[in-house]
């Protein structure tokens, strides 16, 4: 009797997995930088690499139910990885059928996004809700939509791309899909090192710590870094973030009526830095039905741990 899966959580930059128990613990897990390898096969032969002996350790295949991955525009239907932003594999991949090959389990795929919600909704702070929406700030903006208890799919598998909605009509090029404005590109790690750069070259003037750090060198972890010190174009970055994630939250709440928001991912170690600014946002552009209504929240499951575990969940469906 098979007692164990394989969680898979592929993003913009790593790529984490872990070996999942039927109650939902993650017994061992690890990392690799998802776009280091050369091309697909040579990913997944060193995700099996990697993999190897921590299926050893559980006893061997034999113990193991199949393989759940949550990945970037990850069709749940289909088990492919079609035309991901973030990630250099460019067109359509059979990426679930070529793992099934590789592992010889059977494996089912979904959108990162949405593995994380059923993470939330199976073992996290979402637990016992019905209606809920997971945003996921990493290097992009992930989403996964629940209502009803079920994840919401559309009738082709990409419902819930709420990253890629347009928050600013005309504004920041998205270098992946080449639109204008969506909230990825704000709301991200990736956009908030953006927002460093413009409003460290808008204000010449201004002294700021950030300017200590090479172009190469300054992220998002740098800003946070500097607004916990007092920096004040730091602080003016975060503020500018949670006023465009706010607006946004604004639209999601009114078109599903959420219990609550979860957000998770790199972004949300700035704490307070980024949800107060949020949630003053997003109550701001709320009409008075929805006031005062939705819980925003931070995750409570480890970082990856959500993603890593509605992965699994996929193999016990």
């Amino acid at each position: 009797m098979a007692k164990y899966a394989i969680g898979i959580d592929i993003g913009g930059t790593n790529t984490k997995f872990g070996i999942v128990d039927k109650d939902g613990h993650i017994l061992k897990q690890d990392r690799l930088l998802t776009n280091e390898p050369e091309g697909v096969q040579d990913f997944i032969d060193e995700l099996h690499t990697k993999l190897l002996p921590l299926i050893k350790d559980a006893g061997d295949i034999k113990n193991f139910a199949g393989v759940g991955i949550g990945a970037p525009n990850g069709n749940y239907y289909t088990g492919n990885i079609e035309y991901a932003a973030n990630l250099k594999w460019k067109g359509i991949i059979p990426f679930a059928k070529m793992v099934s090959e590789k592992f010889g389990l059977k494996t089912k795929l979904t959108n990162d996004a949405n593995a994380a919600a059923m993470g939330e909704m199976m073992y996290g702070c979402a637990k016992g809700m019905k209606h809920f929406i997971t945003i996921t700030l990493g290097t992009g903006v992930g989403s996964g939509i629940v209502i009803d208890g079920k994840i919401v799919l559309g009738h082709d598998g990409f419902a819930g791309e709420l990253g890629h909605t347009i928050i600013r009509p005309g504004g920041r090029m998205h270098k992946g899909t080449g639109i204008r404005g969506v909230l990825e590109s704000y709301a991200s790690a990736t956009g908030v090192r953006e927002t460093a750069l413009e409003l460290l070259a808008e204000n010449p003037d201004v002294e700021s710590l950030l300017r200590d750090y090479s172009i190469n060198d300054l992220t998002s972890q740098s800003v946070y870094e500097c607004a916990i010190k007092g920096d004040k174009i730091a602080n003016d970055i975060f503020e500018y973030t949670g006023q465009i994630l706010g607006e946004a939250l604004a639209n999601f709440v009114m078109f599903s009526s959420p219990e609550a928001i979860v957000l998770f991912g790199g972004l949300t170690k700035a704490g307070d830095l980024i949800i107060n600014p949020t949630r003053k946002a997003m109550e701001a552009n709320l009409v008075q039905t929805f006031k005062n209504k939705v819980k925003l929240l931070f995750s409570d499951l480890k970082e990856a741990d959500a993603a890593i575990l509605g992965a699994s969940a996929l193999v016990w469906e």
